[in-house]
């Protein structure tokens, strides 16, 4: 397969590198990642400033391209000035950090996968929860042979996959899990303090969203398994529709 990487985390991180590294040995691989960190970015893109991108040399490979931009940005300069026919998939992480739950919506990782969905292609979101192990390569070899098992032909226009693992070493995970999005928020949750001058900062809280529902992202990686979750980009609420045309008296 043609595979694009991408990140929000940058081209140097240790996830995008040891999917680099992983698929490789069996796939032509061209990474197109920020030159540093974007994490948090969701699915923004550079509008009010040009855009660059260096080839990087690394350890004799020619295929790395850094942006200056967001991760959006990374998939779309990537399809219009690096491929002249689209990659057969594309995979955005592995990001240091797991995303589920809201945090989706503020992911930059979550915004590059989603960005190759509207453009047609089939596209996975890679991400590790934070702790004092996160196993990279182990992940990378899963993300591999995850790749492989997906009928994408089966998933629906605008559908990616999310995929997220526990801390730990991959090999002594519990399972995989198919999930749905919890939506647990824990945007709203701030450590307060006071700098030298008595002047208040925050910082977003760190406290990890406990889902009470078991078959949520949240819950299967907080219990110790990889969550695997179908993701849609077409945000209408189909429900509501006709009520709301009934409502409003749409003619």
């Amino acid at each position: 397969m043609r595979i694009l990487l991408t990140n929000d985390d940058g081209y140097k991180a240790p996830g995008i590198q040891a999917l680099y590294k992983q698929f490789k040995q069996h796939h032509e691989v061209i990474m197109v990642a920020p030159e540093g960190e974007r994490s948090a970015v969701g699915h923004g893109i550079t509008i009010n400033e040009p855009l660059r991108m260096q080839k990087i040399s690394q350890n004799g490979a020619s295929c790395i391209y850094a942006v200056s931009g967001k991760p959006a940005d990374c998939v779309k300069l990537s399809l219009f000035d690096i491929f002249d026919t689209p990659p057969d998939l594309v995979i955005s992480g592995i990001n240091a950090g797991s995303n589920t739950g809201v945090n989706i919506h503020y992911s930059g990782t979550a915004g590059a996968a989603r960005e190759a969905t509207l453009n047609g292609l089939p596209a996975l979101a890679v991400s590790i929860k934070i702790g004092k192990i996160m196993d990279f390569e182990g992940m990378a070899m899963y993300t591999e042979t995850i790749s492989q098992k997906i009928n994408y032909n089966a998933l629906p226009r605008g559908t990616f996959v999310n995929i997220n693992a526990p801390a730990g070493k991959i090999s002594e995970v519990k399972g995989v899990k198919t999930t749905c999005q919890s939506m647990e928020n824990i945007s709203t949750r701030f450590d307060k303090r006071d700098d030298p001058r008595g002047r208040s900062y925050f910082w977003y809280g760190n406290m990890l969203p406990e889902s009470e529902i078991e078959t949520t992202d949240d819950a299967a990686v907080n219990a110790g398994f990889i969550s695997v979750t179908p993701l849609q980009c077409d945000i209408t609420d189909y429900r509501v529709l006709k009520d709301l045309e009934t409502d409003i008296g749409i003619m």
